[in-house]
């Protein structure tokens, strides 16, 4: 997708029409996230449309963090941005910023403003401010201190930044319209002051740029080209461009909105999914029932389905919703050619095979990946006692199973037939071993009289099996618009309750033994599973990623 001519939306459209009538000498684009919280599925979108247009037509990318609000921010959430924009493929080069860069200049250009005649100092509490602005259908009222002398903002904006007077007591505000349609242009805030240490600055600073004053000056400053946002900034565009104007900034930076991404049974907000952190909903930022990049990432989810998903669901200027089973066909789509085949068994009961000698082992070779011809071939051990699923047994099976029963021959893969002769049941009637027989002339599988059977299931054997821990994730929403509450209510009352399942007696087959966290297997017959992160040499630990059954192929056709 590197090659513009083959890549169109409105977007593109817009900056061939700028580069054709040399508005920009170069296409220069920018991802600005706050330090407040981890980045997700959300913000990957707006990533690879602000990395890519840059690629796309031989431009420059820049990543700033708007770090402008020093009471939610923190340097821990700078390295996990700044990890999460690494795993996804983009470089921002020697191009890393942050809006601190910028406060000297940015306090310049609002002493301008104050000097311009187009900000002054309000005395204004927040409340009374609310107040004053109006309504949709109302217009605002002028403050009683918007026509201050110039020399008496000028001295009181001084003194706020010297940090004479009490948080909330005054504020900076630009002089625009009180009787705008735009809410955004009736006077906004541009400098609150704000006594708290800055995690760049430490205490230099006791009044802090708002965003909307701060963003298409920053950008400015970097000679950003075309600023991407998303749609819910469209309504703030022209006081965006108010101040580039007021200013005087030659060749200023173009505003250009997109609908954000929304998925089904998940929540985006970044506020939202602190509540979740905060209130233990979940175990943190990287749990992969959250649609962060990191818990995205733990789960088993790879950069290389993120970036397909995003350029998949393409580039719109309307709101719309994302069904989840399509980012779960994504993943399948990239672990099905690259994924490591393994048998697993999550639920595990005991077959003895009676007639295979007792100690005898053997190894059968399995390949890798069968869609992947160079992946090779693994050894698998096979010995007398083996476990498989539960649900691959039924003593009293309907018409149409075709796994194990009593009197009937299944394959195990890549190792034999075998019929099941008897079972064993414990004191509450539950089943504790499958007694069968083998045919030791089906070997790998095959019988040579040519006699076929329905079924096959995976197995491990009992003697090598690798004890493990398997975690098996749900959506964290049990609707699929987690907003839809009752009344009164909110999205929380929307949790599934069985959005997490452990299990804790699974047997792995030992070729898993090294396996590294991060790394990505299929587990036959299952689903793709992720080693997590508390893996360790004593205890496996994997991640269900995504089942093998693709909703998404149903949803498609409708």
């Amino acid at each position: 997708m590197n090659n513009k001519d083959e890549y169109s939306n409105f977007i593109q459209d817009i900056i061939d029409h700028d580069m054709k009538n040399n508005i920009y000498g170069k296409v220069h684009t920018r991802f600005p996230p706050e330090p407040n919280g981890c980045l997700h599925i959300g913000h990957a979108k707006a990533i690879c449309i602000d990395y890519g247009i840059a690629e796309r037509n031989n431009g420059l990318y820049n990543l700033r963090f708007d770090d402008t609000n020093p009471v939610k921010e923190d340097t821990q959430y700078v390295e996990a941005i700044k990890e999460d924009v690494k795993w996804l493929g983009f470089d921002w080069e020697d191009r890393l910023y942050y809006a601190s860069d910028y406060f000297d200049k940015l306090y310049e250009y609002a002493v301008k403003l104050v000097e311009l005649g187009k900000a002054y100092v309000c005395d204004l509490s927040p409340d009374e401010i609310r107040n004053y602005r109006g309504t949709l259908t109302e217009p605002g009222k002028n403050s009683p201190f918007r026509n201050r002398p110039v020399k008496e903002n000028l001295e009181l904006f001084t003194r706020m930044k010297n940090g004479e007077f009490e948080d909330g007591s005054r504020v900076l505000r630009a002089k625009i319209n009180m009787s705008s349609p735009n809410m955004n242009m009736r006077d906004p805030v541009i400098y609150r002051i704000q006594h708290s240490t800055h995690h760049r600055t430490g205490d230099k600073w006791c009044i802090y740029p708002m965003y909307d004053y701060a963003h298409p000056l920053s950008d400015a400053i970097e000679n950003i080209s075309h600023s991407m946002c998303s749609l819910e900034f469209e309504d703030h565009r022209p006081l965006y461009d108010w101040f580039l104007k007021e200013l005087g900034i030659p060749g200023p930076p173009r505003q250009i909105e997109f609908a954000r991404l929304n998925l089904t049974y998940t929540v985006m907000s970044k506020r939202k999914l602190l509540l979740l952190v905060e209130d233990k909903y979940v175990s943190g930022w990287d749990d992969p029932r959250m649609p962060t990049l990191c818990g995205l990432r733990r789960k088993g989810y790879t950069s290389k389905s993120i970036r397909a998903f995003c350029d998949k669901i393409g580039i719109a200027k309307t709101y719309s919703k994302v069904d989840i089973s399509f980012l779960e066909h994504c993943i399948r789509e990239d672990l099905n050619k690259k994924a490591h085949r393994i048998m697993a068994v999550q639920n595990p009961v005991k077959v003895v095979i009676d007639n295979y000698p007792e100690g005898k082992v053997e190894e059968f070779e399995v390949e890798n990946n069968p869609e992947d011809p160079g992946a090779g071939n693994r050894l698998v051990p096979f010995s007398r006692e083996l476990y498989i699923e539960q649900n691959d047994f039924m003593e009293d099976p309907p018409r149409k199973f075709f796994r194990l029963a009593p009197g009937r021959e299944v394959r195990l893969k890549s190792a034999y037939f075998i019929t099941c002769t008897h079972i064993i049941k414990n004191e509450k009637g539950e089943i504790n071993e499958i007694h069968c027989t083998y045919d030791p002339e089906t070997r790998g599988g095959n019988a040579p009289d040519g006699r076929k059977v329905k079924g096959t299931i995976h197995w491990v054997s009992a003697r090598h099996a690798l004890d493990a821990e398997i975690r098996l994730y749900e959506n964290l929403f049990s609707k699929e618009d987690p907003y839809d509450a009752e009344e009164g209510g909110s999205f929380l009352d929307n949790i599934n309750s069985d959005s997490l399942r452990i299990l804790v007696n699974c047997k792995i087959e030992p070729n898993a033994k090294d396996a590294e966290p991060g790394t990505s297997y299929q587990f036959m017959r299952l689903g793709y599973y992720c080693v997590d992160k508390e893996s360790g040499f004593n205890k496996l630990v994997f991640n269900r990623t995504v089942t093998l059954r693709d909703t998404w192929a149903k949803i498609a056709k409708k």
